[in-house]
């Protein structure tokens, strides 16, 4: 009886330290055996809410951890009833973020069958007909992140309007474009039956549109969708006007309009009624990137995961490395975003599509933004950067991560958003005092990209959003991040707002990103920067004496003190006396 009783208060107190989230409630809990890839089989207890999963073992001092049940990307039961072997009966788990769970239970009984069903209900709730988390949450923050990005006062921040590009509302019901924002920047002298006749020749409607102009020169990016040229060849003359305005607007000899894709799969596509802009569009020169598509991307990380997790072979690091040609893929959206972005300092305008313009393009033209605009390598106008580029302008990110979908074999999932970030992070390592942020940002946005915690990354484009009362049903990842900003911050950072970045887009200097796609691996300790380590202990050395300084300042300021000190009191600050200390390297 007693051996009985301190098993159960043994449940009791591995389940009593859990923390949830508001709004998570626990769902069940299971004795069970997790096979741990690198220690081998461990006896825990697995907790399930309506959110997450924590599994912690039965001894004591070992650790808990802790999943995100949206970050599943296939749950999958493990052997059969009659299955030999130990611990070959249970589940298995592959997840989103380059992690994979198994785990054992006994075999009698169907003992996994209840564990099996909770799970597979709550890591895909959208196949269930429940509500993703980020509906469920009641989490509370001073900051709302849902203001953090405003298209009129971007637009304004730029210099728009001006006597050369208006903003135009002719979308404010999603007639024109249904993936496209509201507020759209076009040339002047367009009309908007202009507009509506150039939809029909862009796929999906989403004809060119002004992303972000250069204040000096006064060149811009423009982003749309491929033309829908077909295999007779088709023209369309007010597309080619339109494209003629653009060109006009700042002057450009030729308007470079920059294709994404490789030749041949840009010819392929007229098969299917695309294509690209022919030699009708006179003053422009059409170039090609090469970037491969969403399938491509899609087996180069599904390689690349199963050379860092669960096992990372050092014998033949380098050429397995290569194999999944995921650096190389990197290397050709940053060398298309330098074309982009010298383009532009230069004083040419550009164009930019893909297929359907809303996920190499969108890689292209952030990053370029990113190489030309300093206000985006800061905290909040990145946070912009992504509000703008990808979430207004319709990434299919509901098809592209599938949250809270069954279907793991769905072929619309790309990693393409998580390919940019890796951009992002090339350029930090490159330019390590440009970013106002550190890598801690980067890190956290991929979590909750997966997570379902926050409405930021969900469904596929702003009408859908609209539908679904987003904004006032869920919160934004950026009331987080703006309620804890010190964190995000990097301490190296120092502002350059005429710098244009040039990244170098070679293999040579192009590194694999371990701190996110080995993370997960302990044998891998990602050593903090020896000087960065230096760098935040003579701040706190700093932070120290500034205190004492504050605390004397205090006491001779006290009445005691004042009948011996001098009549003249010293009322500035101890920071602002030492505004101007540098701390040292």
């Amino acid at each position: 009886m007693c051996v009985k009783a301190s098993r159960e208060s043994l449940k009791m107190e591995l389940l009593a330290d859990v923390s949830l989230l508001p709004g998570e409630e626990r769902i069940t809990d299971k004795d069970i055996i997790y096979i741990c890839p690198f220690s081998g089989a461990v006896k825990g207890k697995v907790l399930i809410t309506n959110y997450r999963l924590y599994f912690k073992m039965t001894k004591r001092f070992i650790y808990l951890f802790i999943f995100y049940t949206d970050t599943f990307f296939r749950v999958e039961k493990m052997g059969g009833a009659s299955s030999r072997g130990e611990n070959s009966y249970g589940l298995d788990i592959t997840c989103k973020d380059m992690r994979n769970l198994r785990f054992a239970l006994k075999q009698e009984g169907h003992s996994r069958r209840d564990i099996f069903e909770l799970l597979f209900r709550h890591a895909f709730p959208v196949s269930h007909g429940l509500p993703l988390f980020a509906y469920v949450s009641q989490e509370k923050y001073g900051d709302n992140g849902w203001n953090i990005y405003k298209p009129i006062e971007e637009f304004r921040r730029q210099g728009l309007p001006n006597n050369k590009w208006r903003i135009t509302f002719i979308n404010k019901n999603y007639e024109l474009c249904d993936t496209y924002p509201t507020v759209l920047a076009v040339p002047f002298k367009s009309k908007e039956e202009d507009l509506r006749r150039v939809a029909t020749f862009r796929s999906r409607g989403r004809i060119p549109v002004l992303s972000w102009i250069h204040r000096e020169n006064q060149a811009v990016i423009i982003r749309c969708s491929q033309p829908l040229v077909g295999m007779s060849g088709k023209r369309n003359k007010d597309d080619e006007r339109y494209l003629e305005l653009i060109r006009e607007a700042n002057n450009t000899t030729k308007l470079t309009i920059y294709d994404a894709r490789p030749n041949v799969n840009a010819v392929a596509n007229k098969a299917t009624g695309g294509g690209y802009e022919g030699d009708e569009y006179q003053n422009a020169e059409l170039i090609f990137l090469d970037i491969q598509n969403i399938h491509v991307m899609r087996e180069s990380l599904k390689k690349l995961k199963d050379i860092v997790y669960p096992n990372v072979e050092e014998s033949h690091w380098l050429s397995s490395l290569e194999s999944t040609h995921w650096l190389e893929h990197v290397k050709l959206v940053l060398s298309g975003a330098i074309q982009v972005a010298d383009k532009v300092s230069s004083g040419n305008s550009v164009v930019v599509h893909c297929s359907d313009g809303w996920d190499r393009t969108a890689q292209l033209t952030a990053l370029a933004m990113l190489m030309l605009d300093s206000h985006y390598r800061t905290l909040r106008g990145f946070q912009v950067l992504i509000e703008k580029e990808w979430i207004s302008f319709g990434h299919k990110f509901a098809s592209r991560i599938g949250h809270g979908d069954k279907n793991h074999a769905d072929q619309d999932r790309s990693p393409i958003f998580v390919q940019f970030i890796d951009c992002v992070w090339q350029m930090t390592k490159q330019f390590p005092t440009a970013f106002e942020f550190n890598e801690r940002l980067l890190l956290m946005i991929l979590d909750h990209l997966y997570s379902c915690r926050f409405g930021t990354f969900l469904y596929n484009c702003e009408s859908a959003r609209d539908q679904h009362d987003l904004r006032s049903k869920t919160v934004s990842l950026w009331s987080l991040v703006n309620g804890k900003m010190d964190i995000y911050l990097n301490p190296f950072y120092t502002p350059e707002s005429g710098r244009v970045l040039y990244p170098v887009a070679s293999m040579r200097h192009l590194e694999l990103w371990v701190t996110y796609y080995i993370r997960w691996n302990p044998r891998i300790r990602q050593q903090q920067s020896p000087v960065e380590q230096r760098y935040k202990e003579l701040l706190a050395l700093r932070d120290e004496y500034l205190k004492k300084l504050e605390e004397l300042q205090l006491s001779d300021s006290s009445p005691s003190s004042r009948l011996t000190n001098s009549p003249t009191p010293n009322t500035s600050t101890p920071s602002q006396q030492y505004a101007h200390l540098q701390t040292p390297f």
